[in-house]
This record gives structure tokens, C-alpha cells and sequence, in this order.
């Protein structure tokens, strides 16, 4: 497909302590791709060689306080795609990363993600507010992808997707990663329509941050202590809707869930908040 139709990762929405897989349900890797929605007579030239193209979009969205959290927080919602000499730069609410490929149907280069902190007296629920607190962290990584199939406009075009990345300033100091796969299950020149599926995975350190309960938490909050190890965190899905007013302007909409699974699941946390977690968004899109 003409890498013109510039692909965009859906999971894209999280700002202040929302958790990052928060940010890969409400944007996770399905194509959003306005300009395949866009009259084929203002496509980009990818032979101008010169100047950056490309789209962003920001508007409201709703995610969980933290994981595993009963409570829900509205945050903006900031998808964007820069384009220059066949490097894409994409940012996802409070990640970023590069596609050192450009033109090809293969995806690599560095991610970057903010995690934000958990207040667990301001956003835990019952026994988990007198929780420790867990610090916000800087994840540090890379990711590989793939596409193949779909029409001039990306209609039927299937993406895979693989990212792995480590905190590096002592947050929760350990290793986070996810895989994804995408359907571009319609597209016209007005209306395009995804959906995809996600999981997620996590080392020891990174559970024990989030989902553990230390003796000492045990005995003041009366929950069990709980030593989760590393695996599958959790799984899910989405669906993401745009509809292009015209060759500039667009609107974007997302809605997604995700569950527990493992010693995610089995935490005491989990139990004191929620397994299912949903997230939705709205944004008005522009492209250039």
C-alpha cells in the first residue's frame, strides 16, 4: 500500500498518571489513517522530498486512574504522525516513537513512554488507598512491526505489532512490553473503520510495583500479601471509527476494554478495583 496512507497507532491517549496500557487500549496499534479516508486527488506526494507532512488529533478520553483501578479520570487524547525524508514520527498521548523504515511494509526504531505515578489514597479504592505509592517512570525501548494486504486506500490490510521497553529512572524499574494485531476492516474516501486486538506482558519488578502487596502493606491495609511473578498482565480489544469532513479536517473515535489475566488477575488490588477496564475517546483530527 502507498506509505502516503501514514498508519497510526490508536492507543494513543494517555497524559498525567494514566497508565500506559491505558494508552495502548484507548490507541493501541490498529491503523487510524485519515488520509486514507481523504479524496485521492489530495493525497501526499511522497516525492515532494522536502517538507514534514502529516496529522495530528487531540480531544477528550477516559481512562482508568491507574491498573487494576475502580476509579476512571478524563485526559486529553493526543494522536500524532510527522513524515520527513521516509522517517515517521509518532506520538501517543505521553509516547513516542520512530519508524526508521519510512516506505517500508516493515516497522522498527526506539519508543519512548511515560508512566505516570499511582496516588493510591487519591485514586485507590477501599483497602488500596492506604497502599505504598509507585513513582512515575521513564520506559525506554523498541518495537518491530509488520503489515501486509489492503487496497489504495489500506481496506483489508492487516498489522502486527511488538514492543518491549524498560524503565529507566527507578519507577517501577522493570520491563514492560505488548504485541498487537490490526484489521482495516473499511475504508472510503469519507469513513474508515478498525479493529484489533492486543495483549500485554511484564517482568516480576514491574508486577510486584503495581500489583503486589508487601507484608508490611498487608498489615496496614488488611489486604493479603500477594508476590505476583512476570508474565501475561492482560488481554484485549478495540474499535476505532473516523469520519473525514474533508481534505483537512476529521474526527476520530475509539473505544476499547482489556482483562486481567495471570497474577494480574489474582491480585488483591484487582479485587479491590476492577479485572475489565475500559477506555473511550473522541478527537477532531487535522492533517497537513
Amino acid at each position: 500500500m502507498n506509505k502516503s496512507y501514514l498508519w497510526l497507532a490508536t492507543a494513543a491517549a494517555c497524559t498525567q498518571a494514566a497508565p500506559v496500557h491505558a494508552q495502548e487500549a484507548l490507541g493501541a496499534p490498529p491503523t487510524v489513517e485519515p488520509e486514507a479516508a481523504a479524496p485521492a486527488a489530495v493525497e501526499v506526494d511522497e516525492d515532494r522530498g522536502g517538507g514534514v507532512d502529516g496529522f495530528f488529533a487531540l480531544g477528550p478520553g477516559v481512562v482508568p486512574a491507574f491498573d487494576g483501578a475502580k476509579k476512571y479520570q478524563l485526559i486529553p487524547l493526543l494522536i500524532a504522525n510527522l513524515g520527513w525524508r521516509g522517517v515517521n514520527l509518532e506520538v501517543r498521548g505521553l509516547g513516542a516513537r520512530l519508524d526508521l523504515l519510512g516506505n517500508s511494509r516493515v516497522q522498527v526504531g526506539p519508543v519512548v513512554n511515560f508512566r505516570g505515578d499511582r496516588n493510591s489514597a487519591d485514586d485507590g479504592s477501599g483497602r488500596v488507598k492506604l497502599l505504598n505509592d509507585v513513582d512515575s517512570s521513564l520506559e525506554v525501548g523498541g518495537y518491530v512491526g509488520y503489515r501486509f494486504g489492503g487496497d489504495r486506500y489500506g481496506q483489508g490490510e492487516v498489522a502486527f505489532d511488538l514492543s518491549l521497553a524498560k524503565d529507566v529512572t527507578d519507577g517501577h524499574d522493570g520491563v514492560v512490553g505488548s504485541a498487537q494485531v490490526s484489521y482495516a476492516a473499511y475504508r472510503s474516501q469519507k469513513f474508515f473503520l478498525n479493529v484489533d486486538a492486543q495483549t500485554s506482558f511484564a517482568d516480576k519488578k514491574y508486577m510486584r510495583a503495581f500489583f503486589g502487596i508487601t507484608p508490611a502493606e498487608a498489615v496496614r491495609s488488611g489486604l493479603s500479601a500477594y508476590r505476583p511473578d512476570g508474565g501475561l498482565r492482560d488481554i484485549g480489544a478495540g474499535l476505532t471509527a473516523g469520519y473525514q469532513f474533508n481534505e483537512r479536517w476529521g474526527l476520530i473515535a475509539r473505544a476499547g476494554a482489556t482483562r486481567y489475566v495471570g497474577d494480574a488477575k489474582d491480585s488483591p488490588v484487582v479485587d479491590e478495583g476492577s479485572k475489565t477496564q475500559a477506555v473511550g475517546g473522541l478527537a477532531l483530527s487535522f492533517r497537513f
